[in-house]
């Protein structure tokens, strides 16, 4: 079921897209692929919504920088100096956080209205990319397909096909309170990462792959995540061509539990800390399942080039259950 929700000051309808199955309600926008609302039972049978968002669409046009739920592209989490080299070709985008760019620039895929079509059990959103936008090289063609499968898992699938050689790194940057409401800083979180990758003042990787033992970043037993931690972590499994089980988020109070399996090979790990009215700093979890920050720079850490003729592949599924 879709349904028009608004329009934006260009005239551009938004409609919002409702999926049911298995005892799960989805709700996405086609302005910027949000999630706006996951309902799941309780370990009581008592449904909740279980992310952050706003009731309509306005709220997200308030306050765009948390980016609730959205689509993010064409490059998720930040490159160094708002450039890089490819091919013997230096490209400068738009810096959108301090001298850096994030989650693809000022206009990321978060900010635009995506065209839809129904598919079994989901929505199918597309978009076309520029050449150019916002700095990046070639005309980038992307569809994502959100689905229930039949034990309601949210399956997330990307594609991607580009002009001219390109980077491209996407995700969903949904965040998660498996109570419905409060802080999240209480969730506890199990994540199969034995290393992840230190960054500067500006959340920019050295370029090391750390041990997680003996530190704050070791989570591959669950333990609650309380606050502080904006950083990716390397997966153990590396990139998949099928998703596999990295993460599971568990919350006492409700006895929900998210488990989340993806083709990826980091997680950024965010407990909202600086999320910003109205929400309460530690309001959510975001687990955004990606390729490692500021890669286009960084010939070490796995490759997020994508050239003519290629397909742009990922897929992430979360999963819902109780305890």
């Amino acid at each position: 079921m879709n349904e028009l929700i608004g329009t934006l000051s260009d005239g551009a309808a938004v409609h919002r897209w409702t999926l049911r199955r298995a005892g799960v309600r989805v709700r996405i926008l086609t302005y910027g692929g949000i999630v706006q609302d996951v309902e799941v039972p309780d370990r009581d049978g008592r449904a909740g919504n279980v992310v952050l968002g706003f009731s309509g669409l306005d709220g997200y046009l308030r306050h765009p920088e948390p980016f609730l739920g959205a689509l993010i592209g064409r490059y998720a989490n930040r490159i160094a100096g708002a450039r890089f080299a490819l091919d013997g070709r230096t490209y400068a985008l738009e810096p959108n956080n301090g001298p850096n760019s994030l989650h693809g620039g000022a206009r990321g895929f978060d900010k635009r209205v995506w065209d839809a079509e129904p598919v079994e059990h989901g929505v199918r959103l597309t978009l076309v990319a520029g050449h150019g936008e916002e700095g990046f090289p070639g005309r980038l063609e992307v569809a994502v397909t959100y689905t229930l499968d039949e034990r309601g898992a949210l399956r997330i699938a990307y594609e991607a096909a580009t002009g001219a050689p390109t980077h491209v790194n996407l995700t969903n940057h949904t965040y998660w309170n498996l109570s419905g409401s409060g802080s999240a800083a209480g969730h506890e979180l199990r994540l199969a990462a034995s290393r992840y990758t230190p960054s500067d003042a500006d959340l920019i990787p050295t370029g090391e792959l750390a041990d997680v033992s003996g530190t704050r970043f070791d989570f591959r037993e669950a333990r609650r995540t309380g606050t502080g931690y904006d950083d990716n972590f390397v997966l153990d499994k590396g990139v998949t061509r099928t998703p596999e089980e990295v993460a599971e988020l568990y919350d006492p109070e409700s006895g929900r539990v998210l488990t989340v399996a993806t083709t990826e090979p980091g997680m950024q790990l965010y407990t909202a800390d600086h999320i910003g009215e109205p929400f309460l700093p530690g309001a959510g979890v975001a687990l955004e399942t990606q390729h490692f920050p500021d890669s286009p720079n960084r010939p070490e850490f796995p490759s997020t080039v994508l050239r003519p003729g290629e397909v742009y592949r990922s897929e992430t599924v979360y999963g819902f259950s109780v305890r």
